[in-house]
């Protein structure tokens, strides 16, 4: 099930997410550019290890500094691989266009990396003593999904899956789709509480984190001038900049 679009009319172009599509993208051709050692060096510096700031001893005897609070931000920028990052990127795409539409790029932008930075301290809440890299977009990601959620309460999606080698297209409420997909994190953290191997290596908290912190704070990031839905629009329409349409 792969989706494609959604019903949401927006007047401006995502410049933004552009912006960061572009930039993870770019990061991602670097970090294929290395040779594994470095890989796994630059993953370990760059990404979000909470032990590094929970257990400081453990960090110093691997040349992590607990006083270097920069992974909370590069974190969100690097990938594990093409799959991590294709599918991080379209979903960026499918519900960052019509939050930044309503934000505005630059209060789009701020809103993105503070939802990364609340994916990050949950993650740390809940797995206070991982040794292991959290590296991903989907926090801050999962954000937008929240903000999207609260925004766009009335909007569907359409899906594609193939059936046998027939195209079968349908929709689906936004709503339902981004509610069954946080239950799903939610219910994975909890068994990972449990027993660490159901996790298998997902930052369900850091989803569950960056959803909730969007959902909660999203309107706080509207443009009120913004807000408002054209149901006599189709899927996309960048018109004019005229606030009084």
């Amino acid at each position: 099930m792969f989706p494609l679009h959604d019903s949401v009319a927006r007047r401006y172009p995502p410049l933004m997410v552009w912006t960061l599509i572009a930039l993870n993208a770019v990061v991602f051709l670097f970090e294929a550019s290395l040779p594994k050692e470095a890989l796994e060096a630059l993953i370990n510096y760059y990404g979000f290890v909470p032990a590094r700031y929970t257990d400081p001893a453990w960090a110093l005897q691997h040349g992590l500094s607990p006083n270097n609070y920069l992974p909370f931000l590069t974190m969100m920028f690097l990938h594990g691989g093409w799959l991590h990052l294709i599918g991080n990127m379209w979903t960026l795409w499918l519900f960052g266009a019509a939050v930044e539409d309503r934000m505005g790029s630059g209060r789009f932008l701020l809103f993105y990396l503070l939802c990364g930075f609340a994916a990050g301290l949950t993650q740390l809440m809940f797995n206070a003593y991982s040794t292991v890299p959290a590296i991903g977009a989907s926090g801050a990601i999962a954000g937008v999904m929240g903000a999207y959620t609260l925004l766009f309460p009335t909007a569907r999606i359409l899906f594609f899956i193939p059936v046998l080698f027939f195209p079968f297209f349908f929709e689906w409420p936004a709503l339902l789709f981004t509610g069954v997909w946080f239950l799903i994190q939610f219910l994975q953290g909890v068994m990972g509480l449990f027993s660490p191997a159901v996790g298998g290596g997902i930052a369900w908290w850091a989803h569950v984190g960056g959803f909730v912190f969007g959902l909660t704070l999203a309107r706080l990031f509207v443009q009120p001038e913004r807000m408002r839905y054209f149901p006599d629009q189709a899927v996309l329409s960048y018109g004019p900049r005229d606030p009084t349409r």
